[in-house]
């Protein structure tokens, strides 16, 4: 865990969220600046700063992150129509908090731009 991340904290359940999910490996909670009626992130538990720093051992994350949000936008409610999987990596990619983790966001219909 990095002691100043908030991720970190959240995972373990030192800062409170609402959370949507939790197994060993991942924590899912609601956005608290959310940009669509649905804005969830999933994060792994271990601190991971982002894609380029995941390991060879730890690139399993990724997938299982997939599967969770795929399960997450079913009992969201936004599974048929439609939400768009985000992640942001380093400072030009839009990563604001420097910890892994992936948005769902869904909930209304969303333009195809990516900026």
């Amino acid at each position: 865990m990095a002691v100043d991340c908030i991720f970190c904290k959240i995972a373990a359940g030192s800062v409170p969220a609402e959370i949507l999910y939790q197994d060993e490996d991942l924590v899912s909670f609601r956005d608290i600046n959310p940009q669509a009626p649905v804005h969830l992130l999933i994060v792994p538990r271990k601190h991971i700063t982002n894609l380029n720093d995941l390991s060879e051992d730890d690139s399993y994350l990724v997938g299982k992150m997939a599967k969770v949000a795929q399960q997450l936008a079913l009992s969201e409610g936004i599974s048929e129509l439609g939400y768009r999987l985000v992640v942001n990596c380093g400072d030009w990619g839009g990563q604001l908090v420097k910890h892994l983790h992936m948005h769902i966001i869904g909930g209304r219909k969303l333009d195809g731009r990516l900026g």
